[in-house]
């Protein structure tokens, strides 16, 4: 059956938060699409959708329901046929989907690494004691306090742009920004210090953009499959098995991140105590095809180093 192709006139509708980075990955999306089918921009209209976390910025995520705060109001979206697809950051995605939706479209992956961001001090080693560090995320904070447990920590959210001025209003005097959103946003005047991933391991899908559609949308899904990376799909499908077995929440620090060398796919991932106090490791490699289950057996074998109650708030 042709495949009837969208017009300015008839757009596809791409969903997206509003953010200045969500919506430079939706305008990544429509170029991509718009070039693979040799089609005008205006032939998909990107829809700003208000989500709950980005409402609520006076409470850490944990406390409002994790991280489907950034992906529930799109989500109906797509389900109501408001819009056609839904961009969104992978490492907010939770590991279901709701019935009905389908996430199998992956761009290139940018930058894993984490930047550390400060208008003060070159690093995390360089920090005196004492200094106050900003940042939402359980993970960045549990590994920070397990290096440096002297450090302290305060609530930091917002976009890259509220973090900033947080830090030029002496909020906190150094924070944590993602490498691939920095890239995205062209912002090379923030003073940022990529961290090696030996150093600091990602949030698990971290820089890579995931689109989301309905299972039954036969148009959707052809147009997707066009701009799919597959290097990126399978590195995501080893992490995102390894979330999946920790049952991985806003409220679990995980880290994880899959490389890949030819056919051969190698998984490092990480839990810790939210307080800093302990840490578990390891690594498997193999075949690229054993991705998702090395993911699980790793999850399984860190799972099986920790004691009861690993993950319970000891801040």
């Amino acid at each position: 059956m042709t495949m009837i192709l969208p017009t300015p006139e008839s757009p596809l509708r791409i969903g997206t938060r509003g953010s200045p980075l969500a919506l430079a990955q939706a305008h990544e999306t429509q170029a991509r699409l718009a070039e693979a089918f040799r089609l005008p921009r205006d032939a998909f209209e990107i829809v700003v959708i208000k989500t709950t976390g980005d409402r609520v910025l006076d409470r850490p995520l944990k406390e409002i329901g994790g991280k489907g705060l950034f992906t529930r109001e799109i989500e109906e979206q797509l389900l109501g046929g408001g819009i056609d697809i839904a961009v969104h950051s992978m490492k907010d995605m939770p590991v279901d989907q709701p019935e009905g939706l389908l996430l199998d479209c992956y761009l290139p992956r940018e930058d894993v690494r984490d930047a550390f961001v400060s208008l003060q001090y070159p690093g995390i080693e360089s920090l005196p004691a004492g200094t106050v560090v900003g940042t939402s995320s359980l993970r960045r904070r549990a590994q920070l306090l397990n290096r440096r447990p002297d450090l302290t920590i305060v609530e930091f959210r917002g976009n890259v742009q509220t973090r900033m001025r947080k830090l030029h209003e002496g909020v906190a005097q150094a924070t944590f920004l993602a490498m691939a959103g920095l890239n995205r946003l062209q912002m090379a005047g923030v003073p940022k210090h990529p961290i090696a991933t030996q150093t600091m391991l990602p949030a698990v899908a971290q820089g890579a953009i995931g689109i989301e559609r309905r299972q039954d949308d036969a148009r959707a899904q052809q147009m997707l499959a066009a701009i799919h990376d597959i290097p990126t799909g399978l590195r995501l499908t080893a992490e995102r098995a390894f979330l999946a077995t920790l049952d991985g929440s806003c409220e679990t620090p995980i880290a994880g991140l899959a490389e890949l060398d030819g056919e051969t796919l190698t998984l490092r991932g990480e839990i810790l105590r939210p307080d800093g106090s302990a840490a578990h490791a390891g690594t498997r490699s193999g075949p690229v095809a054993d991705g998702a289950a090395m993911g699980a057996d790793l999850a399984r074998d860190l799972l099986s180093r920790a004691a009861p109650g690993f993950f319970d708030w000891r801040g």
